[in-house]
């Protein structure tokens, strides 16, 4: 009785520590308001990533981001693999000759420049870190390729608790942290001291971003449907979901190949506990009936 109470005091003791050790609201941690949770479609054990939605997230990134940001772990290949926008064979190659990538030295020891081919990584837009700073106000934009898997924030105590339930586990706070900060910027109050050349954004922490807005409503024409209407909202908030699901797909190209070898592990192991189990009860049933016939002469002896 006294060892159960020990552990149940210490038990207790444990998860007040990590509730009170944490910061009481998510907001302080963060350092400002929490984005709001997006359903995604590649959430959860069995979610499976958008091709559509990966193909306009690309087109987003393309179009805009690309001005700025790189992706240098992302070869133009890859969005012809399974599971990832699956653009053809043909769509790739004809993508990849758009752009011009640097290449040598030749044989006079030269660089040079040449067409993409689907083998090269997409070229980034400035010739290096130091370029790119003097480009953007002395900073240089953070490499894209796995964004979504390098932002993250807590939630709050209770919240963090649920997502690491068995079977509710919730890692994508890269993307919701994407999509809320293309979504966040507005006027700031009337207080709030501004410096020359920041941004206010109520999702980035501390509020000042010196990234422009670089969406807008209509910006990006979407392809169209059968009837002429575009095959997706051409709004900002839409804008930010496709690309964040574009980015977590670049982020974790082999995510559903992952949760399915999971899923099969998981039921061998199931079945192998079955199997285990049953095995188990058929090897010691024998001894189990032979010590119960001893419990008389036991009883006897005693």
């Amino acid at each position: 009785m006294a060892t159960t109470r020990v552990l149940s005091i210490s038990l207790a003791a444990a998860v007040a520590a990590v509730l009170l050790g944490a910061p009481a609201r998510a907001e302080d941690a963060h350092g400002g308001p929490i984005p709001p949770r997006v359903h995604w479609s590649f959430a959860g054990m069995f979610g499976r990533f958008d091709t559509a939605q990966l193909q306009r997230g690309f087109q987003v990134y393309k179009e805009v981001c690309s001005n700025c940001h790189s992706m240098k772990l992302v070869s133009f290949r890859n969005l012809a693999q399974e599971g990832g926008p699956d653009f053809s064979a043909s769509q790739v190659k004809a993508l990849a000759a758009t752009y011009q990538v640097k290449d040598g030295p030749n044989d006079s020891g030269d660089m040079f420049e040449r067409p993409g081919r689907p083998a090269d990584a997409f070229p980034p837009p400035f010739p290096n870190d130091q370029a790119a700073a003097a480009a953007n106000g002395g900073k240089a934009p953070p490499d894209f390729s796995v964004i979504a898997k390098a932002r993250t924030f807590s939630r709050g105590n209770l919240t963090f608790l649920y997502d690491w339930l068995p079977f509710v586990g919730y890692s994508e706070q890269g993307p919701d942290y994407i999509h809320g900060l293309l979504n966040g910027y507005e006027d700031p109050p009337k207080d709030f001291q501004m410096p020359e050349g920041g941004h206010y954004n109520k999702y980035y922490p501390g509020h000042i971003i010196a990234m422009p807005p670089p969406l807008s409503d209509g910006q990006i024409t979407y392809a169209k449907d059968d009837k002429g209407q575009p095959v997706a909202p051409e709004t900002v908030d839409q804008y930010g979901k496709d690309v964040a699901a574009f980015l977590m797909w670049a982020a974790e190209p082999h995510m559903m190949d992952r949760k399915a070898l999971g899923f099969r592990v998981i039921l061998f192991l199931i079945i192998l506990s079955g199997l285990l189990y049953y095995v188990k009860k058929k090897v010691w049933s024998d001894v189990g009936g032979e010590v119960h016939g001893l419990q008389p002469e036991l009883h006897k002896a005693w």
